[in-house]
């Protein structure tokens, strides 16, 4: 049997994540979690099956933290998520207790109460990517990598970051963004100057009709 097939990591801009989110429903219960489940993993980093695992005890509002108590490795950790992120979950949080839900049912559950499965948010996220017009594959962990990209992007510690994704090292961290990275590389090969052979030769050319004409 053939390995499966692996393909280049997509980052998505800012602005390709807020027409993915624009996609679900402001109103309807499961377009406010979608948008509160997209928001997490885009913004705390997590894997999948993290934020599924989430039970309402594991968020706290207040002190913008999110508790993953079973991470790769079943290893725990207590990560950071900004306001703009928080305001998105808030907002499925006072809609689940609308709903009836209370701390014993998943935080991000079915209208039936049940924890949503990853196999529901594989499907979902291509068809919302598809509405909002993003050609590039757009899945999961492709949001968990736009995190990590993005805050390498902003002058994180490698360490911070590594803390922040759940990694066993920082040595972990390095190649995860060296494969994600590339726009410090990009940038400094763009940025060389080269005279081509036409361009000098054009150069040369100048200086000689110059000569010429003070002559």
């Amino acid at each position: 049997m053939s390995a499966t097939k692996r393909y280049p990591v997509e980052i998505l801009t800012g602005k390709e994540v807020a027409a993915l989110m624009r996609t679900c429903s402001h109103t309807a219960p499961t377009g406010v979690r979608n948008r509160a489940l997209i928001a997490m993993i885009y913004r705390a980093g997590l894997r999948i099956s993290e934020a599924l695992a989430l039970d309402p005890k594991d968020v706290d509002v207040e002190a913008g933290t999110i508790r993953v108590l079973h991470g790769k490795g079943d290893r725990s950790r207590v990560v950071g998520m900004d306001s703009g992120g928080f305001q998105e979950l808030e907002r499925w949080i006072n809609r689940r207790r609308l709903l009836g839900f209370n701390g014993r049912h998943p935080l991000f559950c079915t209208l039936a109460g049940k924890r949503v499965s990853a196999d529901y948010v594989r499907q979902a996220l291509p068809r919302m990517a598809k509405r909002a017009g993003i050609e590039k594959r757009v899945h999961a962990h492709g949001l968990r990598h736009t995190h990590a990209c993005q805050l390498r992007e902003e002058g994180v510690d490698v360490g911070i970051i590594s803390k922040q994704l759940g990694h066993a090292s920082i040595a972990v961290t390095a190649i995860y963004l060296d494969h994600i990275t590339p726009a410090q590389v990009i940038e400094t090969i763009r940025s060389r100057t080269w005279d081509t052979p036409d361009a000098s030769r054009e150069a040369r050319r100048g200086r000689k009709t110059q000569s010429e004409c003070g002559g």
